[in-house]
């Protein structure tokens, strides 16, 4: 479950890579492409309040397992959350904000206590496209190593065997940090 968006998120990779922009756009009349110009805005609007945004998962994922470490039936969701957004939030949204009320991916969507997970995958899938980065986005040993020990494995071993048998080592947040443009790129 840990790594079950994995490979949806990874893939997303190419999209921001001006390398790989030139295989899959090009304007749609003269086939030209995407302008450098034009890619640096969009990714600085990408990263643009990322660690807002970044802070606000983290705070749907704590009240997430919070809540479900609660006895169901006796458990003050707003309390709960109200604990949560206290210890988290940066800026508190105000009191008549009810956004727990329609909050399906952990009531009804399948993600009980497992919100975390899309975070978590953010970070295996960053370190994981840090491997292309590293070795050329292109590269065919390591676009064979990922099918081979993510994409081919499945659910068949542990997530993290998996992970360590592509990347050699456990993941970083490194890269997570430095795609949101937390952390200046080289550092």
């Amino acid at each position: 479950w840990d790594a079950v968006e994995l490979p949806s998120q990874f893939l997303e990779n190419w999209c921001w890579q001006e390398e790989a922009l030139g295989f899959i756009s090009g304007h749609y009349e003269t086939g030209e492409p995407l302008p450098k110009e034009l890619l640096d805005k969009m990714l600085a609007a990408r990263d643009y309040q990322a660690a807002m945004q970044m802070i606000r998962q983290l705070e749907f994922s704590l009240f997430d397992f919070l809540l479900h470490m609660e006895d169901g039936e006796h458990v003050d969701v707003q309390q709960v959350l109200s604990q949560v957004r206290n210890e988290v939030a940066v800026l508190q949204p105000p009191s008549f904000n009810r956004f727990q009320h329609s909050f399906g991916h952990i009531f009804a969507g399948g993600y009980a206590a497992g919100y975390y997970s899309y975070k978590w995958a953010e970070v295996l899938s960053a370190d994981a496209f840090s491997r292309f980065e590293e070795e050329g986005i292109f590269n065919p040993q390591t676009g064979a190593d990922f099918l081979h020990n993510i994409l081919e494995m499945g659910g068949s071993r542990e997530p993290m065997d998996l992970f360590v048998a592509f990347r050699g080592r456990e993941p970083k947040v490194d890269a997570l940090l430095r795609h949101n443009g937390i952390v200046a790129t080289g550092a």
